[in-house]
């Protein structure tokens, strides 16, 4: 058999009944159900070693606020697994260059898969809209293990963005199991215990060191590193940067309510629906809706209006940070604690 035919012969496979919907669906591991209480273990040993060598990683009512997130997340997801693969076996069933089930597929699949949730998340950052559906990741102000357990209750609109995955005829087991895998490869980037990791391993991907930056608010840091498991996105299109200085957490108008989940996944959205009300202009309405997050909180400064979430925190914060007197803050206590609680040893 020549190469051509081998390749050609991965495809035509036949189409998914209806009936089968249901046999592929118990059959989909649940994978994250399975990596549930090794996840809970690290957050237990990562809270306990903090909590003895008294590092203020874990803010008990935001840690509540991630974990109450996160339950709600799965049950969501539990909801929406039928709903999801029925659309994703849809799509298998419209396309002719159906691909045969093969593990091995499992590999790229998930390269394509992660190509596209960088521009996911890139879009995430500079998009209201998305941002609002992705602000519940970067209100945290600790960061620690439970921030990957922040994740947006309406994320699933963002399988839009993975479509075009959907299409190059992957079977829908495989897709599953990488969106599994992708969401998984979250949980240990979101340490401060791990360090640099071997020259190599962080050229090509989202380490701990390079997905802390991303989560920086400081000016250097905003809008980086969005790769989920290659950082090699960020290295080719341009938004790459290594961990220099200290990085602050946290979001430009940080949330009162820590603990909640309902303030924590729908404030931004409240926000969105206020300022679209509050303009007669259909221009501003679009440009509330879609605009940069970053841009939408200085024209509302600018406006006398109180400022929405945006990832940059206000250079007065920025200053702050490195000049601890001379200036006056929008919001000193959070920023105090923000600076005190980031006095940890980065060398």
């Amino acid at each position: 058999m020549t190469f051509w035919e081998q390749f050609l012969s991965w495809f035509g496979a036949p189409k998914i009944s209806a009936e089968q919907i249901k046999d592929i669906s118990e059959n989909s591991p649940e994978i994250i159900m399975w990596a549930a209480p090794v996840m809970f273990f690290f957050v237990a040993l990562e809270w306990y070693i903090s909590y003895r060598q008294e590092r203020h990683l874990y803010d008990k009512i935001e840690t509540i606020g991630s974990i109450l997130v996160g339950v709600g997340n799965v049950l969501i997801a539990f909801l929406m697994k039928i709903a999801l693969l029925s659309l994703i076996i849809l799509v298998y069933n419209i396309v002719p260059w159906r691909m045969y089930f093969a593990w091995w597929m499992f590999i790229p699949c998930y390269i394509i898969f992660d190509f596209f949730s960088y521009w996911a998340h890139r879009t995430s950052h500079q998009q209201r809209f998305w941002w609002a559906t992705h602000v519940v990741h970067h209100s945290g102000e600790n960061y620690n293990l439970t921030v990957s357990f922040r994740l947006s209750w309406v994320q699933h609109l963002k399988i839009v963005f993975f479509m075009p995955v959907a299409f190059l005829g992957f079977h829908p087991v495989i897709f599953f199991v990488v969106n599994q895998i992708a969401v998984l490869f979250q949980f240990w980037v979101h340490t401060e215990y791990i360090r640099k990791m071997p020259k190599f391993i962080e050229y090509i991907f989202a380490t701990p060191s390079n997905h802390r930056v991303h989560h920086g608010s400081q000016e250097q840091y905003i809008n980086k590193n969005y790769g989920a498991t290659f950082i090699i996105w960020d290295r080719i299109f341009g938004t790459y940067q290594p961990e220099e200085e200290t990085v602050i957490y946290g979001v430009t108008h940080n949330i009162v309510n820590k603990g909640n989940p309902l303030v924590i996944n729908f404030h931004e959205f409240r926000d969105i629906w206020k300022d679209i009300r509050a303009t007669s202009s259909w221009k501003m309405k679009f440009f509330y809706l879609f605009g940069d997050p970053i841009d939408v909180s200085k024209v509302k400064k600018s406006n006398g209006l109180p400022e929405s979430s945006s990832p940059l925190n206000a250079p007065e914060q920025q200053h702050g940070h490195h000049h601890h007197h001379g200036h006056k803050h929008p919001h000193p206590e959070p920023v105090k604690e923000l600076v005190e609680t980031r006095q940890v040893v980065r060398k």
